[in-house]
């Protein structure tokens, strides 16, 4: 029966299983973190290591994984990353302190940090620019009902049964999605004589993950506290030498010359900021639903979830206008709908929670107009040889945006309230809001610098017969 299936199907089923369980772990682990301070007998700023550790071990190993992918095998790595993420998984479940949780989780974050470029890279290169947005419609699902789901499946398997489920939950589905890939998958490699770039490697090993440190624990430390200045400040000084390393090198390990073809630097800046917007406004209404509003973690993850209903709604849509009328349109419309729909909940936060829903279901719909767009047209000009390293730059850059909302909103959130303040002052919120719509209003504005005519090859609509039949 697995022979009966094309490279797309086969390559499709392993990423969405697998990208599934790496993204819903980042934010499931969330909902956890006081469980984990009242079974340690620790308090609560000592489990915050089982997060920044997973994040810093992802900056380090997403820069890494296109050389890796492309030198041993696609296979080889994508598997070697699943079955040690699955592993760790269980690993952090079992652990009996703080301390061997988060090592666990650092070595969970390795075989994250791999996945998905690995993963995302197998897909653009199963599917060929004319199929693009066929391929975009397979990746949103795991990337956006991942994040969606986490605080709900998180509040439920802490409620009902223990934290220790929250990483056991990825085992079966790890597992499945490992043998399932080592029958079915292909092997594919680029590149195989090509040295390993250890100068490369350190400084974006140090560069990218003083970064994530750093904005994973500004908003707890403050902005102003020596370790964080200093630790930014190194990080900063670190990816700036790696850029100019790494132009001056004939092969780099990250290759940031992928960013001078327009389409797809566009794409990243404009990326950059609703990555930012997005991720920091799923981690701000979290903490608006529960300490704002009193809710449980599960209550606050289903009051979520309509925006990812409103994604894959609208994903579907924007798969069959994008070969009509192309990335620019899609991405500034549904990044101004968010934009202006993120502003609206700032002013309607004492309203009735079913506001707050239609809102998010609103600006799923926008992001599911911008998604699409995004991943289909933003490889339109990467060439298969170049495909695995522009998915590493481009997973580092949504990692780091990622973090950037998250540290600003957080921020931004920390400068008006302390704990006791926050239970049922919701209007400490709206700053925070505002800040979140106004990333997505950026990312509208560099979206306009998209050419259409640039993400040409993946906006036909013919040659859909010749690739099935292959």
């Amino acid at each position: 029966m697995i022979r009966r299936l094309s490279s797309q199907q086969v390559v499709g089923v392993v990423y969405v299983t697998a990208m599934f369980v790496s993204v819903l772990d980042a934010t499931i682990v969330n909902v956890a973190l006081p469980s984990f301070a009242r079974d340690f007998h620790v308090s609560a700023p000592s489990t915050d290591g089982v997060v920044v550790g997973y994040l810093v071990s992802l900056a380090v190993w997403i820069p890494a994984s296109g050389w890796i992918g492309d030198r041993i095998g696609t296979k080889r790595t994508f598997l070697f990353a699943l079955g040690l993420f699955t592993c760790a998984s269980v690993a952090c479940g079992l652990s009996q302190s703080v301390l061997q949780l988060v090592i666990s989780r650092v070595v969970q974050g390795v075989g994250g940090g791999m996945l998905t470029p690995v993963g995302t890279a197998m897909l653009f290169r199963a599917f060929p620019p004319a199929q693009r947005a066929r391929a975009a419609r397979i990746l949103i699902i795991p990337m956006v009902m991942a994040p969606a789901l986490g605080p709900v499946v998180g509040g439920a398997l802490v409620d009902h049964l223990s934290w220790r489920w929250v990483f056991f939950v990825n085992a079966p589905i790890g597992l499945l999605a490992f043998v399932f890939g080592l029958l079915a998958l292909r092997e594919h490699r680029e590149r195989a004589g090509e040295p390993f770039d250890l100068p490369g490697f350190l400084l974006a090993a140090g560069g990218f993950g003083l970064l994530l440190f750093a904005l994973s624990e500004a908003a707890s430390s403050g902005w102003n506290s020596p370790r964080i200045v200093g630790t930014f400040a190194a990080g900063v000084v670190l990816v700036i030498a790696l850029v100019m390393t790494e132009l001056r090198r004939r092969t780099p390990m990250i290759d940031f010359r992928l960013l001078g073809r327009r389409l797809f630097g566009v794409v990243n800046l404009a990326s950059l900021f609703g990555a930012s917007g997005f991720v920091g406004l799923l981690f701000l209404s979290a903490v608006y639903l529960q300490a704002g509003r009193g809710l449980s973690a599960f209550a606050a993850g289903t009051s979520i979830f309509p925006e990812a209903l409103g994604v894959l709604l609208m994903s579907q849509v924007a798969g069959r206008l994008y070969p009509r009328i192309g990335p620019r349109r899609l991405m500034v419309a549904g990044m101004v709908l968010v934009a202006v729909t993120t502003a609206l909940l700032a002013f309607t936060m004492t309203g009735d929670l079913w506001i707050f829903r239609a809102l998010m279901f609103v600006i799923g719909m926008g992001w599911g107009s911008v998604v699409i767009p995004m991943n289909a047209g933003g490889f339109a000009q990467i060439s298969p040889r170049d495909t695995g390293r522009a998915s590493a730059l481009y997973n580092a850059q949504r990692q780091l945006a990622s973090a950037m909302g998250v540290a600003t909103l957080a921020t931004i959130l920390g400068t008006q309230l302390t704990t006791s303040t926050i239970a049922g002052n919701v209007g400490v919120f709206r700053e925070a809001f505002i800040a979140a719509a106004a990333f997505a209003l950026a990312g509208a504005f560099a979206a306009l610098a998209i050419r259409d005519d640039d993400a040409a090859a993946t906006m036909r609509t013919h040659g859909a017969a010749s690739v099935h039949a292959a």
